[in-house]
Order: structure tokens, then C-alpha cells, then sequence
């Protein structure tokens, strides 16, 4: 027994043909230009030229990380640390994300202002503030852990406001309890805590699940005259929800003043995620009855709760709703991926079919990832092998797809192709890495 990938166009194409047609070479003119005006940039300041790295940056119409990293290097290197730094952060403020070398880069920066300001004591005060600045910025744009352990030890003053840095950097980057350890020697140094500090860790211990934590954080908040702030409430709400404790959520969000989206998006997150469908739903028509706007995640909640829940015609109508209301923001690809699981979940793979052909944006990988998983749970081998295709086209080298192809092919029976694709995934130098407890 053989398996294919049919299409109208070619229906010979089996899932070794799709997967080489992959390397086919895209249209390089744009590509080349881009990356020529890159290598100008990155020569010119290399060469101390830096007007004409400049220059030549200034009149790109579009800039990678490696374009701004190689202006901030060339800044550097004519030994000018100050016009480094400002690129930096300019950087981040027009939301390109930066890399291990951009962090290295400004450190070095950081330095020579240092080195320079060190006789006079002028400016030090302002770099600090940078190299706290630059925690959370690097923390927010996803950077990794060793990175970020770097910047860290770049930090020279430890008052409130560096370890605030920390502490919201370690949660942000999903590390609950290296933020918990920050908490505690934040707390020994006798440095006071605000409402910034208690935000950011009530955060880290819905990470990690850390109800018993989380109630001595509560207990803390109380102490200290903070049970008020409602970022703080947010916060509070949002982590006994993350830690399956909705009762409690419940009573902190009742007991506040006020709410916002935020408070509403925490309470309906934490209702979907653990199970309470239909009390999620109740929640959200309460909701529209206040003054309070929805937003992408408010209904990326409900609809989550009407998929897990079964309620396919609730989950539609919100859908909808939020289609059509020219006043509430677009569905975007994690919505369109949530209605793909609605109809999944139904067992109504055609329809989740015909809802991705119709999708007015190109389908991602959550969207095709979706239907597979359905496709894994009803056995149906034809649809599965087109998401598989679409999936190869986007992420050529994804093992998740390999597994479940194979896990559906198992589920309705075809031992042989289930092999078959095991055994390509071997030969592709696919591998997938090996599941493990955090606990």
C-alpha cells in the first residue's frame, strides 16, 4: 500500500517529491540588493568609514538585526560608544527583536562610556539605566536565557529598579523560578518591593504553578499596602487562575473596585484553559454588558472555551462577531487556528477544510498543525496528507508533523506507510527531541 499527495496539478507527487520540491531557489533579485546594501554597511564600518555606513543605512528602505547590528559594530569600532548605544535602542524601539551579538555589542558600549565617564563620575548613573533598560528589552524580545544571565551581570547597582529589571526579565522569558530566587535575595538585601516587583512575580509563580508561593506573595501584598493597585489585582487574578485555583481568581476579581481588559482576559483565560467552558462563555456575555472592549485576547479565550466545550455554534457566532464588528480588532492566525480545532474537535473535518481554503490571510502552521491533530483523532488519512503537505512547504524540517502523519496513518490502520514515514524521517536527519517532565 503506497500514499500519496494528490493535487490537480501534478497528482504523481508522492511525500518524498513534495519534500524535495522544497529546495527549489526563490526570486533573488530583492533579496540580493538587500543583501548587498547589508554587506555595504557592514564593510564601510569595518573600514571606519562610518559617514558612508551611515549613508548607505539611511537610504536602505528596509533593515534586518544583522543591518542595525553591523552600524552598531561600526560605531564601535571608531570609538563611538555613545551614538552605539542610542542605535541600540533605537532598535528595539522600532520593534526589531535583538540578537546575542546585538547584546555583546552594547555591553561593549556600555564599557567604553564607562571607561570614558569613570574620572568624572558624569553619565554613570544614565548607564546603569541602560544596562537595566536593555534587561527588559532583551527579555521582552524572547533572547535566551545565557544571554540574558550576561546582561546581568552587567548590572553594577543593585537597587529597586535593577532588580525589578531582573526579576521581570527572568518571567518574561518563562523562568518562574529563577525569578522566585531574584524575589528572595531582593527581599534579603532589604531592598523595598513595589507594585512593579509584585507584578512581575505573581507572573513567575503562575509559570511555574506555585499556588502555596502564591499565597505568601498575596499574603506580602497585603503587608506591604498594595492590594489596591490594580495591576497588582490583575496580577493576582491572572496567577490563581494560571495555577487551576479559579475560585480564588474568582474572589480577587470580585472584590476589585475595578476591572479592565486585563482583569477580564485573566479570569476568561484561566476558566477556558482549565475546563469551565460554558462558565467562560457566561463570563464573557457578562462582560459585554460592561463598558470594557473585547480584544484578540479576550476572544482567543472563548473561543478556546467553546472548542474544548464542544460548543461548535457558540464558537462560530463569536467568531463572527468578531469578523464583522468594524469596531473590534481582526481574527488573527491563532483565532482562525482555534475555529480549525472547533470543527475538529466535532469531527467535522470538512468543514475545517473548507474554512482554511477560505481564509482571507495564508494559513500558518498552527492552522494545518490543527487539522492534523484532528485528523489524528477521526483516522482520516486523505485530509491529513494535504495539511502535511502545506506544513512541509512552510516548515520543511518540523519532526511534529513527521510524528503525527505517522500517528494518524497508525490510527486508521496503515502500518506500512506509518513505517514508511518513520523510516523518512530517519533518512531526512529529522529528529525529534525526546519529551521530559518539569517536575
Amino acid at each position: 500500500m503506497t500514499y500519496t499527495f494528490h493535487s490537480d496539478t501534478d497528482p504523481e507527487h508522492d511525500l518524498v517529491c513534495s519534500i524535495e520540491k522544497l529546495s527549489r531557489p526563490v526570486d533573488l533579485d530583492l533579496l540580493a540588493q538587500f543583501q548587498i546594501h547589508g554587506a555595504l554597511v557592514d564593510m564601510y564600518g569595518k573600514c571606519g568609514e562610518i559617514s558612508s555606513a551611515q549613508k548607505m543605512f539611511d537610504e536602505m528602505p528596509q533593515r534586518n538585526v544583522v543591518t542595525w547590528n553591523s552600524l552598531v559594530s561600526g560605531y564601535l569600532h571608531v570609538r563611538c560608544p555613545g551614538i552605539a548605544v542610542d542605535l541600540f535602542l533605537e532598535m528595539l524601539r522600532v520593534g526589531i527583536a535583538p540578537t546575542p551579538f546585538s547584546v555583546s555589542a552594547v555591553l561593549v558600549g556600555c564599557s567604553q562610556l564607562e571607561a570614558e565617564r569613570l574620572g568624572t563620575q558624569d553619565g554613570l548613573e544614565s548607564i546603569a539605566y541602560i544596562v537595566v533598560t536593555l534587561a527588559i528589552a532583551y527579555s521582552e524580545c524572547g533572547g535566551s536565557l545565557e544571554e540574558f544571565r550576561k546582561i546581568c551581570l552587567s548590572v553594577t547597582k543593585w537597587d529597586q529598579i535593577s532588580w525589578n529589571a531582573v526579576i521581570a526579565g527572568f518571567s518574561n522569558l518563562g523562568y518562574g523560578e529563577e525569578s522566585l530566587k531574584c524575589f528572595f535575595e531582593m527581599r534579603l538585601a532589604g531592598v523595598d518591593v513595589d507594585f512593579f516587583t509584585f507584578t512581575s512575580i505573581l507572573k513567575a509563580v503562575g509559570i511555574i504553578s506555585a499556588l502555596e508561593e502564591g499565597k505568601q506573595v498575596h499574603a506580602l501584598v497585603f503587608k506591604s499596602g498594595h492590594a489596591a493597585n490594580l495591576y497588582v489585582q490583575n496580577g493576582l487574578v491572572s496567577m490563581y487562575a494560571r495555577c487551576g485555583a479559579i475560585d480564588d481568581s474568582k474572589r480577587v476579581f470580585i472584590s476589585m473596585d475595578r476591572h479592565d481588559v486585563i482583569s477580564w482576559n485573566a479570569l476568561l483565560s484561566g476558566c477556558a484553559y482549565h475546563g469551565y467552558g460554558r462558565e467562560t462563555v457566561q463570563l464573557f456575555e457578562q462582560m459585554r454588558r460592561t463598558h470594557i472592549k473585547p480584544d484578540n485576547t479576550t476572544f482567543l479565550a472563548v473561543l478556546t472555551a467553546c472548542s474544548h466545550a464542544g460548543l461548535q455554534d457558540k464558537g462560530l457566532e463569536y467568531f463572527n462577531l468578531m469578523r464583522n464588528d468594524f469596531f473590534l480588532e481582526p481574527p488573527q492566525m491563532e483565532h482562525y487556528a482555534t475555529i480549525v480545532d472547533l470543527f475538529g474537535r466535532a469531527g467535522n473535518l470538512h468543514e475545517a477544510e473548507a474554512f482554511i481554503n477560505s481564509m482571507p490571510i495564508e494559513p500558518g502552521l498552527t492552522v494545518y498543525k490543527a487539522i492534523l491533530s484532528a485528523c489524528q483523532v477521526h483516522g482520516n488519512k486523505e485530509i491529513a496528507l494535504r495539511s502535511v503537505k502545506k506544513i512541509l512547504e512552510l516548515c520543511p524540517n518540523d519532526p511534529a508533523t513527521y510524528v503525527l502523519l505517522s500517528n494518524v496513518l497508525e490510527t486508521g490502520g496503515y502500518w506500512d506507510d506509518a513505517s514508511k514515514v518513520r523510516k523518512l524521517m530517519c533518512d531526512s536527519g529529522v529528529r525529534k527531541t525526546p519529551g521530559y517532565s518539569w517536575i
